[in-house]
């Protein structure tokens, strides 16, 4: 027997209470004349025969009331065991279907666990089917059918998920929630360590869930696998591509493996590498020549093992020829198209060609085949360039603009039509020069350059910032790095020059960063990564909001989104390997490689005790501790509503005597 608030024990100590009233209600003293007590001896009078306790029964009867009225909200209770055939219950059958049970045979083993524990179905209970990945998917409803569930059994197939015993967790929280009744749980799984998730807790289960863990693989299982491999998306000469492949191994001896680099299905060069016990090795391939366009790239390991589905690693690529870049400048000043091209330049695969052109020779120039414009320190524009421009940006085209000596003579900024203010000049009365006071270090164009850290400006152009989002400021508060959307495109404000005379930008390691970065973000580059693992999100559009339809196309070619979710959807999240491709608007396309998660394929099995303190959260210790001998859990049984029936019972009880005993006092007086 135990209390569930044993606190409310110490309202017993109210048992004083009567004591006291009794002992308080037996001395009565009458008052009788007399004529004077000056012969009386001073003595004290004994008043113990006067406190003698009357009316025993009373007085137990309220002591009792008080002790239960304690006793009752003290809630106790009784571990009652529950009978093995008594009570009905509901059977779950779970199967762990995620990538690592690909393993030898242990998703077929899982499967006849499954098939052999519907036998404890019994007549008038429901049995319910689950498949665990890294979600639950829920193969029937919870039926009597034992056919039915054989059935649903049979029809799991494996994925390329990684397992997740949280969820799992989660789920049978749930179903014991809407059943509303006792739970027994079969989970047939090769009871992976890199499943458990970081808190212990997210693996509670529901009180009466009664866990059997049924372990499929062998602790010593060996396996190799491609664990990573870094390539670049984008490909423009072929003799200067670096593709690095780890190979590592898991529970296996010292063992030499052929790796091999494929294109399109067809192999292009091999190599041996002697792979350490539960270690790792590296393999680099220095060239991959190939065609233009995207391609189905993939590293793979020979001899297959056991897990043969992480013996190779998919990833795309796309072969292109470099993006022009148009530089812009005022004829007869180069000196900023000279530091320009020396950063871009100097970035190995950066994928951009520097095309200079005097502002005045553009008017009639074709922006469209420009992967983004640069306006470099222009004090006025041309007839027509800017209209040009503006049309340019507003279908999707991306404009740097940087604001120098010449560009003073401005009233507002090309295209974005930002004012401008004035100039601010350094001089040797005032402040010699200005450095950043504030910056946006998550912004693309400052990610990599330590948020120009250190530059010294001596000549900047005030510009208003009105519609456009402030990336930089100086100390003084003068805006340094504007952006702003135009239609579809994008114009980004730099409010110095690249010429080495309003600012030593170019002399600090952060120019080139700046460069590489910016030039990346307005020329489309900043997608995100070609070679991603399962359940992980694509994104589709920056915005949630109505446009042009995407279109996404899975490894067998067909269309998972609807015409809907084509138009609306902001991501789309991919469930398997293989390689998708992604049709955005102003026919862009993307070619993308998802691989499984190698944590699955890390086999190293979840230790004994963890096992065993997942189990027991499906009952309380007490329960536990006093459970029978063929593992039947026992329930804590409360007591309180018969504690408070006594409290009903004593009270009337008690009503009846004290109404007694108040009329034979009346009568005495």
């Amino acid at each position: 027997m135990g209390f569930l608030a044993p606190w409310f024990l110490a309202g017993a100590a109210l048992i004083g209470l009567p004591l006291w009233i009794h002992l308080l209600q037996q001395y009565r003293s009458t008052p009788h004349p007399f004529s004077s007590l000056m012969f009386f001896e001073k003595r004290i009078q004994s008043s113990i025969k006067h406190r003698r306790l009357r009316y025993l029964l009373l007085l137990s009867l309220r002591i009792a009331l008080l002790l239960l009225l304690a006793l009752a909200f003290a809630n106790p209770f009784v571990n009652r065991t529950a009978a093995a055939g008594g009570g009905r219950k509901m059977l779950i059958l779970a199967v762990d279907n995620s990538f690592s049970m690909r393993y030898a045979n242990h998703l077929g083993r899982a499967k006849q666990v499954a098939l052999s524990a519907v036998s404890n179905l019994k007549p008038g209970e429901r049995g319910q089917v689950l498949a665990v990945g890294s979600r639950v998917h829920f193969m029937t409803q919870a039926v009597e059918d034992t056919d039915q569930l054989k059935a649903a059994i049979q029809s799991i197939q494996p994925s390329d998920e990684r397992s997740s015993f949280a969820e799992f967790a989660r789920a049978l929280r749930t179903i014991a929630q809407s059943a509303r009744m006792p739970l027994e749980v079969h989970f047939a799984s090769d009871m992976q360590k890199s499943s458990l998730p970081p808190a212990f807790a997210d693996l509670r289960l529901a009180p009466d869930t009664n866990l059997v863990l049924h372990s499929v693989a062998d602790p010593k299982d060996p396996n190799w696998m491609v664990e990573s491999v870094t390539a670049p998306a984008k490909i423009y000469d072929p003799k200067k591509v670096r593709v690095q492949a780890v190979i590592s191994s898991v529970g296996a001896d010292q063992a030499k493996r052929t790796v091999s680099l494929a294109l399109d299905g067809k192999v292009l060069e091999s190599k041996s590498v002697d792979v350490p016990a539960n270690g790792r090795a590296t393999v680099e391939f220095l060239s991959l020549e190939s065609p233009h366009g995207f391609h189905k790239a993939e590293i793979r390991i020979e001899p297959d093992d056991s897990l043969s589905q992480d013996d190779r690693f998919p990833f795309a690529i796309e072969r292109a020829d470099p993006h022009p870049v148009l530089f812009l400048h005022a004829a007869g000043e180069q000196r900023g198209e000279l530091y320009y091209r020396a950063a871009l330049e100097s970035v190995p695969e950066a994928g951009f060609v520097l095309e200079p052109l005097a502002v005045e020779q553009a008017a009639n120039q074709a922006f469209s085949k420009y992967a983004f414009v640069v306006l470099s320190d222009i004090g006025s524009m041309p007839a027509g360039l800017e209209n040009s421009l503006r049309s340019y940006v507003s279908s999707g085209g991306s404009l740097l603009v940087a604001l120098g000596t010449a560009s003073a003579a401005l009233t507002r900024v090309p295209v974005s039509n930002e004012t401008i203010q004035g100039t601010s000049y350094a001089s040797h009365e005032g402040e010699r020069f200005q450095i950043v006071g504030s910056a946006d270090g998550e912004h693309p164009s400052l990610r990599r350059a330590n948020k120009l850290d250190g530059v010294q400006f001596y000549q900047v152009v005030r510009v208003e910032p009105g519609d456009s989002r402030v990336i930089a400021r100086l100390t003084n508060q003068v805006p340094l790095v504007l952006e702003k959307q135009v239609g579809e495109g994008r114009v980004l404000v730099f409010s110095s020059a690249f010429d080495k005379i309003t600012n030593d930008l170019p002399l600090h390691a952060s120019f080139v960063p700046f460069v590489e970065e910016t030039a990346r973000y307005l020329g489309g580059q900043q997608e995100q990564s070609t070679n991603v693992a399962v359940d992980s999100y694509i994104e589709l559009r920056s915005a949630k909001e109505h446009g042009a339809a995407v279109e996404v196309v899975d490894p067998d070619g067909q269309h998972p989104l609807s015409l809907k979710e084509a138009t609306t959807a902001v991501s789309f999240q991919v469930t398997r390997e293989g390689y998708y491709e992604i049709h955005r608007t102003a026919g862009r396309q993307e070619f993308v490689a998802v691989h499984a998660d190698r944590q699955e394929s890390d086999l190293t099995p979840v230790p004994k005790e963890t096992l065993d303190l997942w189990r027991n959260t499906g009952s309380s210790t007490e329960a536990s501790a006093s459970g029978d001998s063929s593992g039947n859990p026992s329930r804590p049984w409360s007591l309180w509503r018969y504690a408070l029936l006594l409290v009903l019972i004593t009270a009337i009880i008690e009503s009846v005597i004290a109404s007694r005993y108040l009329s034979v006092e009346k009568e005495a007086a």
